[in-house]
């Protein structure tokens, strides 16, 4: 199942993609299943009982005529760095032992379309294209053996950092959180549609129709259930909370020369059977 959130007329909806068609409910009409915050989560059939909605009652829907929003509101979302061997190396870094986390918030979060900000303070606008998994089923200390059950499903994510306020110290924090740099979306693609831990699907990333980043999931040095299954040791996983895997080799700041994104840029992040994450670069609008 391929879920999308979105805004049309001012109403928040819910739509289902099937066979080529997008078939979507607002939430005035009397038939709304509810929100996919509402469902994720929910009973274990919440879903299919929200696709199964959609399918008998839901109206065909053009996507030029809807804001795209991203799938889920998210509760925590915590990414990972050097997660491909590729990149590790172009930053001249070591392949790490462990997953090498940090911290995103859900004020820099975009949908589909929106225009990521190129802040008045920096022109150093980097792209990284990644594979996020969205956690269904809550849990702590969770067995990798059992990992992939807390997944409801997958999206796509482009991590786009501010890299020399990323630089300036040994915590990346700052420079991955600008407002208006997480462009997350437009779809949420179930766990069941996909490989487990949607492992070996190509991903590419796109500056202005050129092939910036190309690699396959199954590259991940840490595949999702291992994630999962560090990151629980720690933290209580929760519905909504997501996880964004990594970025593969490619990026612009270590390109010779440096290839940064500038206003009037538009980039593209395609994950296969996932979906196209596709968005503007704007000057920041305050």
């Amino acid at each position: 199942m391929k879920f999308l959130s979105y805004i049309k007329d001012s109403a928040h909806g819910i739509a289902l993609s099937i066979d080529e068609q997008v078939l979507g409910l607002s939430s005035d009409d009397p038939n709304y299943p509810g929100s996919l915050d509402d469902l994720i989560g929910g009973p274990p059939t919440a879903l299919a009982d929200a696709a199964q909605t959609l399918i008998g009652r839901g109206e065909p829907l053009d996507l030029a005529d809807l804001t795209l929003l991203p799938p889920c509101t998210p509760g925590k979302i915590i990414c990972v760095g050097l997660n491909y061997a590729d990149h590790a190396a172009e930053a001249n870094l070591q392949v790490p032992e462990h997953p090498v986390l940090f911290s995103r918030f859900a004020s820099s979060v975009i949908g589909a379309g929106a225009p990521i900000w190129l802040p008045r303070v920096s022109t150093a606008l980097d792209f990284e294209g990644e594979l996020a998994a969205i956690i269904g089923k809550p849990g702590r200390y969770i067995g990798e053996e059992n990992a992939l059950d807390h997944v409801v499903g997958y999206s796509v994510f482009n991590d786009a950092t501010i890299r020399d306020y990323q630089l300036r110290n040994p915590q990346w924090m700052i420079g991955k959180n600008f407002d208006g740099t997480g462009p997350f979306g437009p779809t949420l693609v179930t766990s069941d549609e996909l490989p487990p831990g949607a492992s070996g699907l190509a991903i590419e990333t796109r500056l202005n129709g050129v092939t910036v980043q190309k690699s396959s999931t199954d590259q991940l040095i840490f595949n999702v259930g291992r994630l999962i299954a560090s990151i629980s040791e720690a933290i209580t996983l929760e519905p909504r909370d997501v996880i964004v895997t990594g970025t593969p080799s490619g990026v612009g700041h270590v390109r010779k020369p440096q290839l940064h994104m500038r206003s009037g840029d538009v980039v593209e992040v395609e994950i296969e059977r996932i979906g196209l994450l596709r968005n503007p670069v704007t000057p920041e609008a305050i």
